[in-house]
C-alpha cells in the first residue's frame, strides 16, 4: 500500500483544456456548419486553473505533512511549486491548516508558470495532522481559498473543496470534488470568467502500489460558467480516464454547450494514450490532434 495515498489522489492534472484551442475548423465548404468554438479557451483556462489548485493543494499539504525539502527518499516533492512557495502548516486541537504562499511578486514556478499570492487547505480531524488529512470520514473536507493568488497575472478567486468518500462498493477510493464562486479575472482588462463544477473521481488502478505514474482515474460530472464576454455554457464529463503516466485523456466523452448553441462533443477514444479524439458538432464529425 502506497504510504501517501490521501495525499496523492490530488495529483492528477486533468488535461481537458488542450482539446478546445485544438478543435477550432473552418467551414470547410459545407455551408451553414457550425463549428464555432469560441470561449471554449476560458472554458480551458477555467478548468486548468482549478485542477492546477488541487495540485498544489496535494504538493503542498504534503510538504507540510513530511518533513518539507527539496527531495523526500529521492523524490521530488516540491514539484511544480519549486522554490517559490513557503509551506506554514499549523494545528489547533482538531483544526487544521496548511498555507503555500508564494509571496507577493510573480515567482517563476517549476511548471513555467508565474505565481503570487496564498493557497489555504482548511481540514479538521482527530489524530496528527496526517491522520486528520487522511481522514475518509464525511465530515473532513478540505476546504480550499485563496488570498491575493495569481497565475500568469490571472487573479484566482472561489472555495474549492475535496471530500474523501473512502472505498466505493467496488473497492476504489472515491472523492467528491466541488468548486464554488469560482472566478478569474484576466489581466489587462480581458474580462472575467466565472465557473463551478461538481465532479467525482474515482481511483480505478494503481492504489496498492508505491509508484505513482501507474495511478489511473475515472472522472465524472458538471461544470457550468460564463465566458469572458459574457456567455454562459455548460458542461458534462462522462467517465473520463486519466492515467498519471499519460499526457493526453485516454477515453471518455466531454460535452461543452455554449449557449444558443448545440453542444461540442468531445471523444477521447478507446483507452490508448495518444492525442487524437474526435469533436462532434450537430452530427459533423472533426478528428483532431490534441
Amino acid at each position: 500500500m502506497k504510504t501517501k495515498i490521501s495525499i496523492k489522489y490530488l495529483l492528477v492534472a486533468i488535461t481537458i483544456g488542450m482539446v478546445f484551442t485544438a478543435c477550432r475548423k473552418k467551414e470547410d465548404g459545407r455551408i451553414g456548419l457550425d463549428s464555432d468554438t469560441s470561449g471554449a479557451a476560458d472554458n480551458a483556462l477555467a478548468q486548468g486553473t482549478f485542477n492546477d489548485v488541487s495540485n498544489i493543494s496535494d504538493q503542498g499539504a504534503a510538504g507540510g505533512l513530511i518533513s518539507y525539502s527539496s527531495t523526500n527518499n529521492g523524490s521530488d516533492i516540491r514539484g511544480i511549486l519549486s522554490q517559490c512557495a513557503t509551506i506554514t502548516p499549523t494545528t489547533n486541537g482538531s483544526s487544521h491548516t496548511v498555507k503555500i504562499d508564494f509571496g507577493t511578486t510573480n515567482c517563476l514556478c517549476s511548471d513555467g508558470r508565474t505565481r503570487r499570492g496564498s493557497i489555504i487547505i482548511d481540514f479538521s480531524g482527530q489524530g496528527t495532522l496526517l491522520q486528520a488529512y487522511n481522514d475518509s470520514s464525511s465530515a473532513n473536507k478540505h476546504i480550499i481559498t485563496f488570498y491575493q493568488y495569481y497565475v500568469n497575472d490571472n487573479h484566482v478567486e472561489g472555495t474549492h473543496v475535496i471530500t474523501n468518500n473512502g472505498h466505493n462498493s467496488n473497492g476504489h477510493l472515491n472523492y467528491t470534488i466541488e468548486v464554488a464562486g469560482g472566478k478569474i479575472t484576466k489581466p489587462n482588462g480581458g474580462g472575467v470568467v466565472n465557473w463551478q463544477s461538481f465532479r467525482t473521481r474515482e481511483w480505478i488502478e494503481g492504489e496498492g502500489t508505491s509508484a505513482f505514474d501507474d495511478d489511473v482515474y475515472l472522472i465524472n460530472g458538471n461544470a457550468s460558467g460564463t465566458q469572458a464576454n459574457g456567455t454562459s455554457f455548460t458542461e458534462t464529463a462522462t467517465n473520463l480516464k486519466i492515467a498519471i503516466g499519460c499526457p493526453y485523456i485516454k477515453s471518455g466523452v466531454l460535452q461543452f454547450t455554449p449557449s444558443g448553441k448545440p453542444v461540442r462533443s468531445i471523444d477521447f477514444g478507446n483507452g490508448t494514450c495518444d492525442a487524437n479524439a474526435t469533436v462532434t458538432i450537430s452530427g459533423h464529425a472533426f478528428n483532431i490532434v490534441l
